[in-house]
C-alpha cells in the first residue's frame, strides 16, 4: 500500500451506479449506504458473508459473497479500498470497461461538495471524537451528515445523510487519505508517528498532517495542545493562514478543561472557552475523552452552536461500539472490548480500566484484578511497537497476548506476539501468557479470571470476537446464577 494523492471528483449525484469491492469493511459500508440513501443505485461485494453485508441489503444494496466480473452489472463507479490488491477480478474488469476506479475516500469526498465539512484527524481518538462530534450535532438539532469508523452505540450506525449544513467525516491518516477531503475545519486530535510502513519516517508523517491542516479549504484547525506533536504542529502553523483553536488542559489552551474528575463509569470537569465557562459531564470515562470531547465542543461552536447547547448535548453521548464498550458483567466479572492499538492508545484505555477496577473494588469489596488481552495488529506495527507493547502491558496485573493479526499485511519471518510478551518481560511484568489462537483465548481467560476482576481486549482486529464467547463461559459459573 502506497500513499494516496488527492484527485478531483465530481459531486455523487453525478457518478451514476456505484460499485463498492469489499463493502462489508467498516469504512466501505457506511459511505455505501449514504450513497443507496440518496437514491443512487449501489451494488458491492465482499469476500465473506457478514451481518454488514445483510443489513446493507436491507437497505436496497445488492450485495454478493466473493468476487466475480460479472457483479460489476452497469456500474459506471467502481470504489475501492487500500487493501483491495490489484488483481482482484472486479477491479480489473473495471479498468477494462475504462469504468471510474475511485478510493473510498474519493467517494467520501463527493458526497461531501457543498457541505461544510469537518474531518477528525489524529493518531487516536478519531472515531470517539467523530462521533462525539456527530452527536452533538444532531442532538443540537442541526442535523449533520456524518460517516464515523465505528458504529455508534446508541444506534449501530456509522453514518448518516442529514439535511444540516455539517458533514463530519473521520478522516483516515494511513494511507494520506485525509487529503482528499474539501475540508472546512481540521480537528487534529494528536500527531505520534504510526503507519510508517507508508508514511516511512516520523518526520514525513508530520508532514503530512501539516499538509492537511493548510489544504486550500481549510479555515479553522482545532487542535490539542497536550500533545507534544500536535502542539508543535499548532505553533507552526500560526500566522500560515487558517484560524487555530488550541484545546486541552494546558494554561495556554482556548478551550481549557480543568477540574477533572471522575463521575461514576464517566467523567467531568469544567470547560472554559472566551467568556463561556461551566461543568461537562460525559458518560464516557477519562481525560482522553475529555479532551475528545473538547475537540467536537470546537468544531460545534465554529459552526454556530452556543456553549450550553453543545456541553449539553455531549453529556448525551453514550459511546462507539469497540471503545470501552462493556460486553458482559456476570459471575462478578466485567468483560470490556476497546478498539486500542497503538502503545498510546492501550495506555488510555488501560488507564480507564484501572479506574474502572479500582472503583469496582470500593463497591463490592473484592480485590479484583485488571487482566489485559491484546491481540497486536500488523506485523509492520508490532516490528515499529514491540518493545511499547511490551512496557504497556505492564499496567495490567495480568497480561494475555494473542498472535499478529495481519490483516492485509503478508507475515514477516520472526514477528509474532511474541515478541511482546518478551518486551512486557524485559519491563517487569510478572504473569504474562502467551495465546496463539483467539479462539483459545476466551477459555484461557476463564480460567485466570475470578469475582472482581475486569478483563478488557484490546486490538482493532478479530480480538472483538473474544469478549461475547468469554460472556457465554461465565454465564456456566454457579456465581452467574445467584444474581
Amino acid at each position: 500500500m502506497t500513499l494516496l494523492n488527492p484527485i478531483e471528483v465530481v459531486p455523487a449525484n453525478e457518478v451514476g451506479p456505484v460499485h463498492f469491492i469489499a463493502i462489508g469493511g467498516s469504512g466501505m459500508s457506511g459511505i455505501a449506504r449514504m450513497y443507496a440513501d440518496l437514491g443512487i443505485p449501489t451494488s458491492g461485494s465482499d469476500q465473506s458473508d457478514s451481518s454488514t453485508l445483510r443489513s446493507l441489503e436491507r437497505s436496497g444494496i445488492r450485495t454478493y459473497v466473493g468476487h466475480d466480473a460479472s457483479q460489476l452489472g452497469d456500474a459506471a463507479t467502481v470504489v475501492i479500498s487500500s487493501a483491495i490488491r490489484a488483481d482482484n477480478v472486479e477491479l480489473v474488469e473495471a479498468r477494462r470497461r475504462g469504468l471510474r476506479i475511485w478510493h473510498r475516500s474519493a467517494a467520501l469526498a463527493a458526497l461531501m461538495v457543498g457541505k461544510r465539512a469537518v474531518s477528525v484527524a489524529g493518531t487516536h481518538g478519531k472515531t470517539t471524537t467523530t462521533a462525539m462530534t456527530a452527536v452533538m450535532l444532531a442532538e443540537a438539532g442541526a442535523e449533520p451528515s456524518y460517516v464515523i469508523g465505528g458504529p455508534l452505540s446508541t444506534t449501530g450506525s456509522s453514518s448518516a445523510v442529514g439535511s444540516g449544513e455539517a458533514f463530519v467525516v473521520e478522516a483516515d491518516e494511513s494511507d494520506g487519505s485525509f487529503l482528499q477531503y474539501p475540508t472546512e475545519i481540521a480537528v487534529i486530535t494528536n500527531v505520534e508517528a504510526d503507519h510508517l510502513v507508508n508514511w516511512r519516517t516520523p518526520e514525513a508523517y508530520a508532514d503530512g498532517f501539516r499538509a492537511f491542516a493548510t489544504r486550500p479549504a481549510v479555515k479553522y484547525v482545532v487542535i490539542n495542545v497536550d500533545d507534544p506533536g500536535s502542539r508543535s504542529l499548532a505553533d507552526d502553523l500560526e500566522g500560515e493562514g487558517p484560524q487555530i483553536i488550541r484545546y486541552g488542559e494546558s494554561p495556554d489552551a482556548d478551550i481549557r478543561i480543568t477540574d477533572v474528575t471522575p463521575d461514576g463509569n464517566g467523567v467531568r470537569a469544567t470547560i472554559t472557552f472566551g467568556e463561556d465557562s461551566g461543568e461537562i459531564r460525559l458518560q464516557v470515562p477519562g481525560n482522553h475523552n475529555l479532551a475528545n470531547a473538547s475537540a467536537a465542543y470546537g468544531a460545534g461552536r465554529i459552526l454556530g452552536l452556543g456553549h450550553d447547547a453543545a456541553v449539553e448535548a455531549l453529556g448525551r453521548f453514550e459511546g462507539t461500539l469497540r471503545r470501552f464498550q462493556l460486553i458482559t458483567d456476570t459471575a462478578g466479572i466485567r468483560v470490556f472490548d476497546d478498539y486500542a492499538h497503538h502503545p498510546t492508545e492501550i495506555r488510555a484505555a488501560l488507564t480507564a480500566a484501572r479506574r474502572a477496577t479500582e472503583a469496582g473494588n470500593e463497591a463490592t469489596g473484592l480485590p479484583g484484578r485488571l487482566i489485559a488481552c491484546f491481540q497486536p495488529h500488523l506485523y509492520s506495527r508490532t516490528v515499529d511497537f514491540s518493545d511499547e507493547f511490551g512496557e504497556v502491558m505492564t499496567m495490567a496485573d495480568v497480561a494475555v497476548i494473542n498472535d499478529v493479526c495481519g490483516a492485509r499485511e503478508d507475515p514477516i519471518p520472526g514477528v509474532t506476539g511474541e515478541l511482546v510478551v518478551d518486551a512486557a518481560i524485559k519491563h517487569g511484568a510478572r504473569d504474562v501468557h502467551y495465546v496463539k489462537e483467539k479462539y483459545d483465548l476466551p477459555d484461557a481467560l476463564n480460567e485466570l479470571a475470578r469475582p472482581g476482576d475486569l478483563v478488557i481486549t484490546l486490538g482493532c482486529g478479530d480480538v472483538t470476537i473474544v469478549g461475547p464467547l468469554l460472556a457465554d463461559l461465565l454465564e456456566q459459573r454457579p456465581e452467574a446464577g445467584a444474581r
